[in-house]
């Protein structure tokens, strides 16, 4: 059995040694679209994270059997295509479900407190000369109280409401699937939530009802002094709105881990805005903690297993 992994680059760190011990396995650090098609040639499984498999691909792969994705997404495979050809495809759902938690928190309490601002004050020397032994000039805010508005209520968005109420916030939650099943906390219509959020964090897939779902329109709804938070999908919010709502001062800040075109292009608007300080960035690494790297290594050992034996 060959194995070809068209953007083994994107692992990082972790060990693809379980998945070598099934077959012959190749790697590549990325792949062009032209590359894939000549590097797929003999492949009974073809593994991708971020790499599109089209159409194109799948026919210059007349042995292939699987499409084992190393991520939840599906959105860059031709899924129609798959199941006219017989190709099965696998991806890996929960496996990074505490990572993206850990680090939604982590851009949420970088927005709300203001931590490289103190650190570079104590670090350049600003607080030793200051005279005083606590500098208050920019106090920074508490979550306790404060609405946090979740956009997709999966398996990810209910761990940040958990923790969200641990802090003493009150969560509620859009449903872009329309149905409403969480009880555990109020389900609102967009406008209202984007209205009612103090931070509005996004954890939605993105498909043709999630695409630029946030957009000018909605931005305008929300407090001046309210963040956004990406950890879905890039494509789910219009980042040229954002970047001109980030410059006019209609919301306070935005985090985001993922963008519409990854890598950010230098000239991407984000990059360029005359606030930079209301913004973070992470290069879409949320998913990426070590253990979760494993988790996700021995379920798509799991996947290959089960459909090849």
């Amino acid at each position: 059995m060959k194995m070809v992994f068209l953007d083994a680059g994107t692992m990082g760190p972790v060990s693809l040694d379980p998945i070598a011990q099934l077959g012959e396995l190749v790697l590549y650090h990325t792949s062009t679209h032209q590359e894939a098609c000549e590097r797929v040639a003999d492949a009974d499984v073809i593994l991708t994270n971020k790499a599109p498999v089209d159409d194109t691909i799948m026919a210059a792969a007349p042995a292939l059997k699987l499409i084992c994705v190393s991520a939840t997404g599906l959105n860059h495979i031709d899924l129609e295509a798959a199941r006219r050809r017989g190709v099965a495809v696998r991806n890996v759902a929960g496996y990074s479900t505490e990572s993206v938690l850990q680090i939604t928190f982590m851009h949420i309490l970088s927005l709300m407190c203001r931590p490289a601002f103190y650190d570079a004050e104590v670090k350049d020397f600003t607080y030793s000369r200051s005279g005083v032994p606590n500098d208050v000039r920019k106090p920074f805010h508490e979550l306790y109280g404060k609405t946090i508005g979740i956009i997709g209520m999966g398996n990810i968005g209910q761990r940040v409401a958990q923790v969200a109420a641990a802090f003493g916030m009150k969560p509620v939650y859009y449903s872009t699937s329309g149905t409403s099943h969480c009880k555990d906390w109020p389900s609102l219509p967009l406008d209202e939530l984007m209205k009612e959020a103090d931070i509005v964090s996004i954890h939605c897939p993105l498909n043709e009802r999630t695409r630029t779902l946030v957009g000018a329109r909605e931005l305008a709804l929300m407090k001046p002094g309210a963040c956004l938070v990406n950890l879905g999908r890039g494509a789910v919010v219009d980042e040229v709105a954002l970047a001109e709502a980030i410059d006019k001062g209609r919301i306070a800040g935005a985090a985001l881990d993922v963008f519409s075109t990854e890598p950010l292009p230098e000239d991407h608007p984000l990059l360029h805005t005359s606030h930079p300080e209301r913004l973070r960035f992470t290069p879409h690494i949320a998913w990426a903690s070590y253990e979760s790297l494993d988790r996700l290594v021995q379920k798509m050992v799991e996947n290959i297993r089960e459909v090849l034996g």
